[in-house]
């Protein structure tokens, strides 16, 4: 039977307090603040979270450290198990069904869900990262910056969708969190519900597998603000864009506030139904530009700053001239750099940037795009740009298709399931497929190896 929890309780709350004077306020409230402790059994003490997605975050981050500080406090507690609130109260109850009682509860999938409709929240977790307070303005993000801004404050809805759009790692998933950071903030009795396109056609399939699609549409319709990143992941899933169609249609006929991101303008992404394209386009639609070189540098010293570490001008200059690609590839670098001079006790220079970074800044001499390799590709060959995004599966096509997912992975450093995005939303093993088939072929066939490695010195030119 479960223990009598007035004997933890103060223990607990010490736990907490070291908790929080170790990872910091804001931290600490967005991942360890709602924990409770629910049960303690026989030495294994149970901590309830609200969400599963808050439940996965604290297993990975924080559990070895929770269950070190709670054995420190109360020595006869061994373990700690981390359940939604729903589980952790059954266990309070001090379950130890018979095996009568075990095969009449329901199965393991069936638990799951209902533990995921009690806490009703799809939500994924917030970066504390990314605010409003950090996100470092300039010409190429300040228009998206300000709809995202104004959106947030606002007290009622001004556009319906707000639609950002950008390349890969410029500050499209920066801002959206900022938004629901916000108005979490602001008023916390909203709901806000941000997750990536998807995690939404996720827990559709799952609906629908279950037959509880009453369930899901109550969800996501019930919302006060629906916030969905990457919406160019369900290019060509017919029966997932007809559910966002209806569940986009409900929100804004409720005036809902309704937040998009995607890596193209609503009008340019290919695989979308038309009506649902237009819909896309009804409010505001901005668009985050590749950064400049005053940007970039503004964005390292940002960066530099936070890190607390001592980086020349000249280092900063260096690297904002080189790695133009995106904000996150710029942010790694210096990290890099400024972990291999803590680890090596050596002041930061511009030949340690140079010899740290060197397989970097090689990639970025000469950067290819998928859209050039599409592009490349199709001349070659004499099909059209649209057939790399097509559903079409003629050997006319499908080859060429495969030839440029194989450049793609050969040439880019996207991933499996980024280059099948880029091919009109197509699965990651579509793209393994291709890059085994291609290979097969050049093995097996001199002259079509020769044309594959033709393409690739043109691209690499």
């Amino acid at each position: 039977m479960s223990e009598d929890l007035s004997a933890y309780g103060a223990a607990w709350g010490r736990v907490k307090d070291r908790l929080r004077s170790e990872i910091g306020d804001a931290e600490f409230k967005s991942w360890l603040s709602p924990l409770d402790l629910c049960a303690v059994d026989r030495g294994r003490a149970v901590i309830g979270v609200p969400t599963r997605f808050m439940g996965d975050w604290v297993r990975r981050h924080y559990l070895d450290r929770i269950t070190a500080l709670l054995g420190q406090e109360c020595k006869d507690l061994r373990s700690v198990e981390i359940t939604v609130k729903k589980a952790a109260s059954n266990r309070s109850q001090g379950v130890q069904a018979t095996r009568g009682e075990a095969a009449q509860s329901p199965s393991r999938p069936g638990r799951r869900r209902a533990a995921e409709a009690a806490n009703g929240d799809f939500s994924a977790p917030l970066d504390p990262r990314f605010n409003f307070d950090n996100f470092v303005i300039g010409k190429s993000n300040e228009f998206a910056h300000a709809a995202a801004r104004r959106v947030a404050e606002a007290n009622q809805v001004l556009f319906n969708p707000l639609f950002l759009y950008g390349g890969v790692g410029l500050g499209k998933t920066h801002l959206m969190h900022a938004i629901a950071w916000h108005i979490r903030a602001k008023d916390p009795s909203r709901r806000v519900i941000y997750l990536s396109a998807e995690k939404f056609m996720y827990q559709f399939i799952r609906a629908l597998r279950y037959q509880d699609t009453m369930a899901f549409k109550e969800q996501f319709r019930s919302v006060d603000v629906l916030m969905i990143d990457d919406v160019q992941f369900i290019s060509g899933r017919e029966t997932t864009q007809e559910e966002f169609f209806h569940t986009f249609n409900a929100l804004v006929d409720q005036n809902r506030q309704v937040v998009i991101s995607a890596d193209k303008s609503p009008s340019d992404l290919e695989g979308m139904k038309e009506r649902l394209r237009s819909r896309l386009g009804w409010g505001l639609v901005a668009d985050i530009h590749q950064t400049d070189y005053e940007l970039r540098l503004s964005i390292l010293a940002n960066k530099a700053e936070h890190l607390d570490a001592d980086v020349p001008l000249k280092v900063l200059e260096f690297l904002a001239h080189k790695i133009t690609s995106n904000v996150r590839e710029l942010e790694g670098a210096l990290n890099r750099v400024v972990a291999h001079a803590t680890l090596v006790g050596r002041d930061i220079s511009l030949e340690a940037t140079q010899d740290v970074l060197h397989d970097l800044l090689r990639a970025n001499d000469r950067r290819v795009t998928i859209e050039e390799i599409q592009k490349q590709v199709a001349a070659h060959f004499n099909i059209r740009i649209t057939d790399m995004h097509s559903p079409r599966r003629a050997r006319a096509v499908a080859r060429p298709r495969q030839v440029a997912m194989y450049l793609a992975k050969q040439l880019t450093t996207r991933s499996l399931p980024e280059i099948g995005r880029k091919f009109g939303g197509r699965d990651h093993t579509t793209v393994m497929h291709a890059v085994r088939k291609i290979e097969e072929l050049r093995g097996a066939d001199s002259g079509f190896s020769e044309d594959v490695d033709l393409l690739r010195r043109m691209l690499e030119s």
